[in-house]
């Protein structure tokens, strides 16, 4: 097994906000994961959140924390949150899983069943780069 040193990984997660770019989308959607960002986009979108110009903190001890406000005023449906994407236009580059608080996704939201019309907040989020 491989190991990195924290500038190395650090430098990885800083990478990763760098491809994605300023101000990507990040669309919340019913269903399971797709099997890879490069697959076709499933379930239903939820609720699409314009993400800030930078979005993610500085990296530290190889992860990287969300920076600024991650939200939709308005959901655009009703249904359960399954999974995530964050795109840069039409291009899918990271994607996880949703659940409840306690529930271990790798987006955490306070509610997964969403109503149209009511606000998402993300609160909580981070990306962090294995091989320590």
């Amino acid at each position: 097994m491989y190991q990195l040193s924290t500038a190395a990984r650090n430098a990885a997660a800083d990478a990763i906000e760098t491809t994605v770019g300023a101000s990507p989308t990040m669309e919340i959607r019913s269903g399971s994961v797709p099997a890879s960002c490069a697959a076709a986009d499933s379930g239903t979108v939820l609720a699409t959140l314009a993400l800030p110009a930078d979005w993610m903190a500085a990296s530290a001890s190889g992860a990287k924390a969300l920076l600024g406000t991650w939200q939709d005023a308005a959901a655009d449906a009703t249904g359960t949150a399954g999974h995530w994407r964050i795109k840069a236009g039409a291009t899918c580059h990271i994607q996880g899983t949703v659940t409840a608080t306690g529930g271990g996704g790798d987006l955490v939201l306070d509610d997964i069943t969403l109503e149209a019309g009511q606000p998402v907040s993300v609160t909580a989020f981070s990306l962090s780069i294995g091989g320590a």
